[in-house]
């Protein structure tokens, strides 16, 4: 993922501190650990050429890639459906891979009803997404829809129109890039308010040239962040230990579910970033997840 993406010799002069909780998630997390949160990290990609003998088995071919990833990770962030309203028969061979799995699809929503439609007109494409996703059963992880750098807040009457036609057997969380969402804490307060009437979550990108996007507000008890970093650079270990601890603090609150994925720039970095994740939430909030790698591959 590109978007707010630098080159490396600008890091040392990018601010990576979080921001501190806002109010709003006052009124969401009610300060009461839940007894088994539900966390998950992946990636949005099924691998590529360097996971071979690392993480997956050699020889592995690239066609075999979705069908192994979910023994290695525990979810997915699915860009594929951005592009095509996959058939359901389709949908149902990817969700066979993850049986007996405690594994989650988390589907985007088609470009050609969040870019290209203004929201208007969209109920076929968006019956046909939905119908096609049902397919993933017990896999299904939350839906998010991403709107383009060029759509800006006051646009937005059309959209929240849209989402409240939503069906709500399912999570939604929404990312929005324009910087007008961002451009005061009362232009943030303004939509995220609406998120939490809708019971919509916020996606958290966390990239190093909009730090804007990392608004830190949660309108449901979920996180939904997607970390886009400069592969296994130092930053991303410091930033990824930052987000550990905000983490826990969130967990001990009372946060339910958390979806993380990774977007180094190389896919290749992946697995060590996925790994490092896993073992510093393993340790700080008391989970159990497993790791791709095994110790004797970690590079940091």
């Amino acid at each position: 993922m590109k978007f707010g993406a630098v080159p490396i010799q600008q890091l040392p002069s990018v601010d990576f501190t979080l921001p501190p909780d806002p109010p709003f998630n006052d009124e969401v997390l009610h300060g009461k650990r839940v007894k088994h949160p539900a966390v998950y990290v992946g990636a949005g990609t099924w691998g590529d050429a360097s996971w071979v003998g690392n993480v997956y088995p050699p020889k592995t071919p690239v066609k075999a890639f979705r069908n192994v990833y979910p023994q290695y990770f525990n979810a997915a962030e699915l860009n594929a459906t951005h592009y095509n309203i996959y058939s359901p028969e389709i949908i149902a061979q990817w969700a066979a891979a993850a049986k007996d799995r405690n594994f989650k699809y988390c589907p985007k929503f088609p470009q050609s009803i969040s870019h290209y439609s203004n929201f208007e007109n969209t109920a076929a494409e968006t019956a046909a997404f939905l119908e096609s996703i049902e397919a993933f059963g017990p896999h299904l992880g939350p839906l998010f829809l991403q709107t383009s750098e060029s759509f800006p807040l006051a646009s937005r009457h059309s959209l929240f129109k849209y989402l409240a036609t939503l069906p709500q057997k399912h999570t939604y969380f929404l990312e929005v890039r324009h910087p007008q969402w961002y451009e005061s804490s009362e232009a943030v307060l303004t939509w995220m308010q609406v998120l939490r009437q809708l019971d919509i979550g916020a996606v958290i990108t966390d990239t190093p040239g909009r730090r804007d996007a990392v608004h830190m507000h949660l309108p449901l008890p979920k996180l939904f962040l997607r970390f886009v970093c400069n592969e296994t650079h130092p930053t991303s270990f410091q930033r990824i230990d930052a987000w550990v601890g905000r983490i826990a603090q969130w967990i001990d609150a009372g946060l339910q579910e958390a979806y993380i994925f990774l977007h180094p720039g190389s896919d290749g970095a992946v697995p060590e970033l996925a790994t490092y994740w896993i073992e510093q939430l393993n340790e700080h909030c008391g989970l159990q997840l497993q790791p791709p790698l095994p110790k004797q591959t970690r590079l940091f």
